[in-house]
């Protein structure tokens, strides 16, 4: 019966594609990707929420779980199973982290695994909805670009039409899972895609916009992250809303390189994947039994902070006792978000699946909390707590993202208005500034500039890294030995459209280069042509080309020597030559066939 249903419904989407116009049926396509990605989100934010709820309700009701046994039991089975899933369904491996995608866009055509249709959305559930200390948005946001890239390779569309309606799938993803179509739309432009003209936002929008109104109607809004708590901007807390902003930086700095220490640190161990699992899990566990609100997303803590009563943070804790003292709140929410990294680094290192999107939002609201909270208690100001906790959010996600526009909008949209527009600006440019001058890449793509991969904040080494140096090196440039005469380099030149030569000896090694405007002056002498040995002009290569060279590193050798060839060795041997200006051909024809329009 199913199988008649889709096949029914891709008979009525090809119809559309013979029917309507190439732009039209982008269109459309937009709005089924926008819908698609919405009903992920949906799966994935019902199971977890469900989940966390029927946690609590036996946390508290249940005699045997007391101290929140449960909440440490969930995780140790969420982050097992996940690892038999993988092993056992998915070949054994499963990538992790929104930088697949950016991989997928600058090295793959675009091209992504069919698996991840469905591999994100089971694996992730498994691992956050039963308490993994990560976030969903990045498997939903993965999940959102395999539906755009395999529909676009189903009616064969484009490299930038595939390009394009991963957006769309980010875009709505984000949009769906937070109810935030600005933010959706920014997302897919600020982090992921690499060139995107005015006209090619239509689409995008289109599908965030799908995405947000399908969430809206369909899942319940107390599932969303959302506030209402939000109180009037002050002027006159400017100055700590910089000091914020300034926190939010280094924090976010703490936290990248302690998750990526964490995350690393169990890819070194070598012992099978189920005791890695359930080592991982284990010391996860013993966290979430002290700190439980490591537990999940964090959303439902974040909430809390942002409420009257931030002190039912304590309730069923080991803490419990100190419910209504604020200076222990006040050293609980330190800790929590000082761990929150290595809590999401075991998650993911030890085998599950997850993103940091969520654990920004967390470490962002208790970061604002923390500070607005101290300074109070210390009585040197009087700050409005909620707005800070909102606030912070927005500072450690464009710290962790580079991605400071999102940050604006996401809280400004899930806050209900944008009232707190300039303390949002101010916190999240700070913040970026900071992040940025400390971390050159955002978190999700600094292992793939580790690797030398591309990376979408910079739009020339991105096209670069999609050409391989080996299309472009040209082989069949003829050669001469040094002790021949120019007689022969005459006769060379006369029979080719060479115009520089490899000077090689018998065994080709590479002795230096004639350009033929080395010979321009003597060539018409021909006592000198007969008597002069091609060893006496040659000269040796500014500079070598090796066919391992990025195409960066062969761009910038030609920028540092100013020629318009360069030799290529390879196992010390002549390969042959690059020329600039088909090198500098192959990147145009590159950067049209990628800006999307």
């Amino acid at each position: 019966m199913l199988k008649k249903i889709i096949s029914k419904i891709e008979s009525i989407i090809a119809l559309s594609q013979s029917v309507l116009s190439p732009k039209q049926f982008i269109f459309f396509s937009s709005v089924l990707v926008g819908i698609s990605s919405a009903f992920a989100v949906i799966v994935l934010k019902t199971f977890a929420h469900w989940v966390f709820r029927f946690a609590t309700y036996v946390t508290i009701h249940a005699t045997f779980f007391k101290l929140g046994l449960l909440k440490v039991m969930l995780p140790v089975i969420g982050i097992m199973l996940t690892v038999f899933v993988v092993k056992r369904f998915l070949g054994g491996t499963i990538e992790k982290g929104t930088s697949q995608i950016l991989y997928a866009v600058a090295k793959k055509a675009s091209i992504i695994p069919k698996k991840q249709m469905y591999a994100q959305i089971v694996t992730s559930s498994l691992t956050v909805g039963l308490g993994g200390s990560a976030g969903l948005e990045s498997p939903i946001v993965i999940t959102g670009a395999a539906f755009g890239s395999n529909y676009a390779q189903k009616y064969s569309l484009n490299y930038k039409d595939r390009t394009l309606l991963i957006g769309c799938g980010v875009a709505a993803g984000v949009a769906a899972a937070f109810n935030a179509p600005i933010a959706g739309v920014l997302f897919a432009i600020e982090v992921l895609l690499v060139d995107v003209s005015i006209s090619a936002f239509t689409p995008i929008m289109i599908a965030a916009a799908t995405g947000a109104l399908v969430s809206a109607m369909v899942l319940d809004e107390t599932i969303l992250l959302n506030f209402t708590g939000r109180q009037t901007f002050n002027y006159h807390n400017t100055p700590y809303y910089i000091l914020l902003g300034i926190l939010t930086g280094f924090v976010s700095i703490f936290y990248t390189r302690n998750f990526q220490k964490t995350e690393h640190f169990f890819n070194r161990i070598k012992i099978p994947p189920y005791k890695k699992a359930f080592f991982g899990a284990s010391i996860l566990a013993l966290l979430i039994f002290i700190f439980p609100t490591l537990f999940g997303e964090g959303y439902e803590s974040i909430k809390t902070l942002s409420e009257s009563d931030p002190g039912q943070l304590l309730e069923n804790t080991l803490f419990s006792d100190f419910r209504n003292n604020n200076w222990a709140l006040l050293a609980f929410v330190g800790c929590s978000f000082m761990l929150k990294a290595f809590a999401t680094g075991i998650t993911l290192g030890s085998g599950g699946n997850g993103g940091n999107f969520a654990p920004s939002l967390f470490l962002g609201s208790y970061v604002g909390f923390f500070f607005s909270k101290f300074l109070n208690l210390t009585g040197l100001t009087k700050l409005p707590i909620s707005n800070f906790t909102m606030v912070g959010m927005a500072g450690i996600l464009s710290g962790l993202f580079h991605a400071p526009m999102t940050a604006i909008f996401l809280i400004a949209e899930i806050t209900g208005g944008y009232g707190l527009m300039i303390p949002l600006m101010i916190v999240s440019s700070i913040s970026f500034a900071i992040s940025k001058a400390f971390e050159k890449h955002s978190l999700d793509v600094k292992s793939l500039a580790r690797k030398g991969h591309a990376f979408t904040s910079n739009k020339d080494t991105n096209v670069l890294s999609t050409l391989d140096t080996n299309s472009i090196i040209q082989t069949d440039y003829l050669t001469i030995l040094p002790d021949e005469n120019l007689e022969r380099l005459v006769d060379l030149i006369s029979h080719s459209n060479q115009v520089i030569f490899a000077v090689v000896n018998k065994e080709n090694q590479l002795l230096g280069i004639v350009h033929f405007n080395d010979i321009r002056e003597i060539i018409f002498n021909p006592y000198r042509v007969k008597y002069t040995l091609v060893k006496e002009i040659m000269k040796t290569p500014i500079d070598i080309i090796y066919p391992t060279d990025s195409m960066e590193i062969v761009m910038d050798k030609f920028e540092t020597t100013k020629v318009a060839f360069l030799p290529v060795l390879k196992n010390g041997i002549y390969y042959g030559f690059i020329s600039k200006s088909i090198a500098l051909e192959a990147y145009r024809t590159k950067l049209r066939s990628m800006t999307i329009e």
